[in-house]
């Protein structure tokens, strides 16, 4: 036989190596493009890992994540499990204050975490499109634009450009409370603030209202507290 030829058994063994090499190959590619999965499928699961998150957070025990994992996945789809309305405020990140990785929130910011035509539509998007399960409302304390409504609402200031605007949206939520004697009248204001678009969004119609009474969506309201990096429902 001669020596330089391999032999059928060898050959065959050869062949078949590759063939399960290829396969664990395939196997791994359609892994790596499959579109994420939802980590939980009901409101109240969606709540609990919000808060289960937080506790971590505030702890400073938060998960060790590679980011860089699930990150060819992500780029297939997204199925995130929670919405949050947060305050633009650069001190409160949602996905580090709940300790969740990317592609788990889907988040709509703006400066007194009030509800805008454009983001009533996100929202709307996350919840019907995307599945989110609950809508959480995030204030916190120390809200520079609840701060500038109050003072506004009390001493009448003008402010510049279309600052004014977020004025004129907050009132309605806040205004109530100015009537109302006792301390802390800015953690009053912005609590406030919080609940009254909690109850926009939970009659909100088509669209989220329906959802809610349908049992497939909570909305609910809690702020940031930060000092502490808390969040507490209100």
């Amino acid at each position: 036989m001669c020596n330089f030829c391999p032999s059928r058994r060898g050959l065959f063994s050869g062949i078949g190596s590759l063939a399960v090499t290829a396969a664990l190959g395939a196997v791994a590619s359609k892994s790596a493009l499959a579109q994420p999965t939802r980590s939980v499928e009901t409101p109240d699961a969606a709540l609990a890992r919000l808060m289960e998150g937080n506790a971590r957070y505030a702890s400073g025990k938060m998960s060790e994540r590679d980011y860089s994992v699930g990150r060819v996945a992500r780029s297939q789809g997204q199925a995130p499990f929670a919405a949050i309305l947060g305050c633009a405020d650069s001190r409160v990140a949602p996905e580090l204050a709940f300790d969740q990785a990317p592609g788990e929130l889907f988040v709509v910011r703006v400066a007194g975490n009030f509800v805008t035509p454009d983001g009533l539509g996100s929202l709307e998007y996350g919840a019907a499109v995307l599945g989110t399960k609950v809508i959480m409302v995030l204030g916190h304390t120390s809200c520079g634009a609840v701060n500038a409504t109050v003072d506004a609402l009390q001493k009448g200031n003008n402010l510049p450009g279309h600052i004014g605007d977020l004025v004129r949206a907050m009132k309605p939520g806040i205004e109530p409370v100015l009537k109302t004697a006792g301390p802390d009248l800015q953690q009053r204001a912005m609590i406030a603030n919080v609940q009254a678009n909690v109850r926009r969004l939970q009659t909100e119609k088509p669209i989220l209202g329906d959802m809610v009474a349908a049992g497939k969506l909570k909305v609910v309201g809690a702020y940031y507290d930060l000092p502490t990096g808390k969040v507490m429902m209100v």
